[in-house]
């Protein structure tokens, strides 16, 4: 069985409703990500770090997986598929993928601000004074600007392995995330899906420039017309 490997960034998840990471502007949800994404950040406002990621938890609870997310799982049936994502939110595995990488973190879950390996699944708003088993004060499970990415090893190793790689709404200039599609064996066909691709096809590249509901249908034509 062929072994699909997907990495998918915030374009992915921008069709079901939520926003991309950064807008235009350098803001995120109208603030400076130093503010809420960094340890610095916490460290100065945990309070204000908390509610922000708080009503992220809250929207992300009220969305749903679109047909890009639903296509990808049931590629399962044919396929051996691994997706690496960056993106924060579980619609990957609410729409049926088993197998998911997150490189970032994810929005439900909390881990111990001292004890980082102690994480627990989350659903409601976290504030100060929420703690872990052994009294220490719990912060978002997210990979924050300037903090070690724990699954980039996993996700490397993934990468070795795979048959056929599809990129999905990420730019893919942001490391270590950016430097995955190198490990790939050489000669991976290898499709790139955004509306607003930043590289040009060639031998083993396919740019797809259109959002991803759309591309992920026709790059799953592609690939079965190569099967």
């Amino acid at each position: 069985m062929k072994h699909i490997v997907v990495l998918t960034g915030a374009g992915i998840s921008a069709e079901s409703g939520i926003k991309t990471f950064r807008d235009a502007d350098g803001l995120w949800e109208g603030h400076d990500v130093m503010e809420v994404a960094t340890p610095e950040g916490y460290t100065k406002n945990p309070e204000l770090v908390l509610n922000f990621y708080n009503q992220r938890r809250r929207q992300l609870i009220e969305v749903k997986p679109n047909q890009a997310h639903y296509d990808l799982a049931a590629l399962e049936n044919n396929f051996k598929v691994s997706i690496i994502t960056q993106n924060v939110d579980d619609l990957h595995e609410r729409a049926g993928s088993n197998n998911v990488t997150h490189l970032h973190g994810e929005l439900l879950k909390v881990r111990s601000t001292v004890y980082e390996n102690d994480i627990q699944e989350w659903k409601t708003d976290l504030i100060l004074g929420d703690t872990c088993k052994k009294g220490h004060q719990l912060r978002p499970h997210i990979v924050w600007f300037g903090e070690d990415v724990p699954m980039i090893e996993k996700a490397v190793n993934i990468c070795e392995t795979a048959n056929i790689l599809m990129i999905i709404g990420t730019s893919m200039q942001v490391y270590p995330a950016a430097g995955l599609m190198n490990y790939v064996p050489q000669n991976t066909p290898t499709y790139f899906i955004d509306p607003n691709p930043n590289i040009d096809s060639n031998k083993n590249l396919t740019v797809v420039p259109k959002k991803a509901t759309i591309g992920v249908k026709k790059v799953i034509e592609l690939i079965k017309l190569t099967l």
